[in-house]
């Protein structure tokens, strides 16, 4: 008995124990869990409250290594900066000496130049004045040149106005035949032509080959200018047999006139003793056929056999 009280009041403790212990731990676990509540609370609070400075740190930060490497950057920049300005220092030194005689060499060339533009602006002023003179005379000819143009078109004009009034003039055989036959022989024509193919040695007969297409108006110009011969030599036969016979018409109206002019000269209608006073001359009588009375045959030569055989 005694130990079953033992045993129940030793399990009765370790029962009061197990109790208290469980509602020890009971308390402890809601203690610890209102504890763990409040940490949790007090970091919400803590990371509210801390969440601005954060950013604020992170952005911070973040500028900061930014600002580091852009410092670390800029000195390196700076310090190439820093090379550079000392080789262009060095540089424009060397380059300094070496301007200072091509400046030298430049203001001594400005100066060459300098006189060579002045030499060059009165060669300028000069030719100018001379290209004025000669403009002047230019104008001067010009003027000469169109009036002599002119002059050439009036004639020209005058020339068509005459053919045309000739054109009127001429008979049927002209205006068949403008052109006179050839009075050339076969032989002569022949060797007119030979002449004419050959290479021309002067320059006059150069010149010539020009002018071949005028050769029909040559002999139609040579036509007329041997007529215009013809009648010329006719005209002057004609004007010393009016002469002759104005003296014989003069000697005898003298003679069947009375005056003292007429007596005191050789009157031949005057007879005295079955003599006149004129002592008449006894001429020859002179055949019809004799070339001393016949008129001047022409002989007609064209000009192109003329220019052959003078060429």
């Amino acid at each position: 008995i005694a130990l079953q009280h033992a045993d129940c009041s030793r399990w009765l403790t370790v029962w009061q124990s197990l109790e208290e212990k469980h509602t020890l731990r009971m308390v402890l676990e809601n203690t610890i869990e209102d504890l763990w509540k409040q940490v949790q609370q007090a970091q919400k609070n803590y990371q509210n409250a801390t969440e601005d400075h954060k950013i604020a740190f992170a952005s911070l930060k973040a500028k900061d290594e930014k600002s580091a490497e852009e410092i670390a950057y800029q000195m390196k920049k700076l310090q190439k900066i820093q090379e550079s300005i000392n080789t262009l220092r060095n540089k424009i030194s060397a380059h300094t000496r070496d301007n200072e005689e091509q400046n030298r060499q430049l203001r001594e060339d400005k100066e060459v130049v300098h006189k060579q533009f002045l030499k060059l602006k009165q060669q300028m002023n000069q030719a100018r004045a001379a290209e004025y003179s000669r403009l002047t005379t230019l104008t001067v000819q010009s003027n000469a040149a169109l009036k002599e143009l002119q002059r050439v078109i009036d004639k020209g004009e005058q020339i068509l106005r005459l053919a045309e009034m000739c054109r009127k003039l001429e008979t049927e055989e002209e205006k068949v035949l403008p052109f006179y036959p050839s009075s050339l022989s076969d032989a002569e024509k022949e060797e007119a032509e030979k002449a004419i193919m050959e290479k021309p040695s002067e320059q006059l007969a150069l010149l010539m080959q020009n002018y071949t297409a005028l050769d029909q108006f040559w002999k139609r110009y040579n036509k007329v200018l041997l007529e215009h011969w013809a009648l010329e030599r006719e005209k002057t036969v004609l004007s010393q047999d009016n002469q002759k016979l104005r003296i014989l018409l003069k000697q005898y109206l003298d003679g069947i006139s009375v005056s003292d002019e007429v007596l005191s000269q050789q009157n031949p209608l005057l007879i005295l003793n079955n003599r006149s006073s004129l002592q008449q001359k006894v001429l020859p009588q002179v055949p019809v056929t004799d070339k001393r009375v016949q008129r001047p045959v022409h002989n007609i030569i064209e000009a192109a056999h003329v220019v052959n055989r003078t060429l």
